[in-house]
């Protein structure tokens, strides 16, 4: 009996955890449900080279560091096949807007600091970094007109910044940049990005180097006319620079910071144009009838759900269904915690849970009354039911996790939000029918004026008289 009290307020422990977290963070909509824009970006190879799995990774950060640019909260960007990248905004009713930003290749190069200019790129520098904190913590408001305005502010310190350098003559721009590479630097907590350039580049990298070698000014790389990094140099280099078609980039990077400043080194300096083949906006309105929608069959299809179990299985029916509402509360929450956008698959998928959860409750139900049938008490005839009907239950859902499992691999964008949401639900549901169910009609029967075997399996007296006797 302990151990049903412990049961029961652990159930009760997590309702009201889930409901907490429905009632204070908004579920994330996908772009069919919210409306917005959907962008599909063809990468172009060059001749004579191929797209790599890296090149296309690259691209895909530079991308999201744009639309970080656009202000859009929870955008999707994933690559498409080898060549391909879907870009996902949702909330975004101008997709021109969004075709500007993206449409072009990242501008990387190498810039000098212009004379005089220390004290004020200090002060430039630490602006940054406090509208950069600040722009962080407005996303988590979403508050999308302070965000607006604070990106804005962060454009107006960007060109502050980049009008303290100045370009070479000829350029060195990422066209030069042959591969980045992240090592450590000193300590192992301590991480600098090491660059090689083509001949040509290397010659105006040392240039570069030799004129501020020692002058207190810096070496400052930009991408997208934001400034990445900015590195002294050192005054025994003042003679003939750095040579060799190489550098190290240091700056006391976490390993963190170092993969991604080598992410968008190598996504500036890819070759590759990018043309935009794609560009369809989902309606709002579209949207609300989306989920509208969904609300109404989802309660519709429990409500009958319910119904079905309450008449036919009586007693266990009815604690089925409240362990079926447990079920979508724990579900829904899971769903928010975990950072899941929901979309008219994820919610199909979601739905689709429901339905194994009905079927362990079915397989339990069955298993009970066969029990019995058979002339076995009320309490030793639920315990078999659930231990009989695990089995199985265990089996549906495995197969259903190993289905779930390679859409999830092999898919993409859509097709993934289902497999997550119908892997998410069916593990939830093998908690609800093996552990809620179970402590549920446990608790029940614990009453004496609901410990009635007719509750649970109907003529019951009827169908034993008519088994055959053992000898007749």
């Amino acid at each position: 009996m302990q151990r049903q009290r412990s049961l029961l307020a652990l159930i009760l422990v997590l309702v009201i955890a889930s409901i907490t977290v429905l009632a204070r963070i908004p579920i994330r909509l996908g772009l069919d449900l919210q409306g917005g824009s959907q962008l599909t970006l063809q990468v172009k190879p060059t001749e004579g080279k191929e797209i790599t799995r890296e090149d296309l990774e690259a691209v895909q950060k530079v991308v999201e560091n744009r639309i970080n640019g656009l202000g859009v909260s929870e955008a999707i960007v994933q690559t498409v096949g080898q060549d391909q990248v879907l870009v996902q905004l949702p909330g975004v009713s101008d997709p021109e807007q969004a075709e500007r930003v993206l449409g072009g290749t990242a501008q990387l190069d190498f810039r000098e600091q212009k004379p005089g200019s220390e004290t004020q790129l200090q002060i430039e520098q630490q602006l940054r970094r406090e509208l950069k904190a600040k722009q962080d913590e407005l996303r988590k408001t979403k508050d999308e007109a302070e965000i607006a305005k604070n990106q804005e502010a962060l454009q107006r310190s960007n060109q502050a910044i980049a009008a303290l350098f100045e370009r070479t003559n000829p350029p060195l721009t990422g066209k030069n940049l042959t591969g980045a590479t992240a090592r450590p630097f000193q300590t192992s907590d301590n991480w600098s990005v090491n660059i090689s350039f083509d001949a040509e580049g290397g010659g105006r990298f040392a240039q570069l180097t030799k004129n501020i070698a020692g002058t207190g000014r810096t070496l400052g790389i930009f991408l997208d006319e934001e400034l990445l990094s900015a590195a002294t140099v050192e005054v025994k280099y003042a003679q003939e620079g750095i040579s060799g078609g190489g550098a190290e980039i240091t700056g006391n990077f976490s390993l963190e910071e170092a993969n991604e400043l080598v992410v968008q080194l190598r996504g500036g300096a890819l070759p590759y144009p990018v043309e935009i083949i794609e560009n369809r906006t989902v309606g709002a309105t579209l949207g609300r009838d989306s989920i509208q929608s969904s609300i109404y069959a989802s309660i519709g299809g429990l409500i009958l759900v319910l119904i079905f179990i309450g008449v036919y299985y009586r007693l266990p029916g009815g604690i089925a269904g409240i362990a079926l509402v447990i079920y979508s509360l724990l579900c829904l929450s899971a769903f928010v915690l975990l950072g899941v956008t929901l979309t008219l698959p994820g919610i199909a998928g979601f739905i689709l849970s429901i339905g194994m959860a009905v079927d362990a409750n079915v397989l339990i139900f069955e298993r009970t009354r066969e029990e019995l049938r058979a002339g076995k008490s009320l309490y030793r005839s639920v315990e078999s039911g659930f231990y009989r009907a695990f089995s199985s239950i265990l089996d549906g859902n495995v197969t259903t996790l190993i289905a779930c499992g390679f859409m999830f691999w092999l898919g993409s964008g859509l097709v993934k939000g289902f497999a997550l949401t119908l892997a998410i639900g069916v593990l939830v549901s093998m908690f609800t029918a093996i552990t809620c169910s179970r402590t549920l009609l446990m608790t029940a029967i614990s009453f004496p004026e609901l410990r009635k075997p007719q509750w649970f399996c109907p003529n019951l007296q009827a169908s034993r008289k008519s088994e055959p006797e053992v000898g007749s």
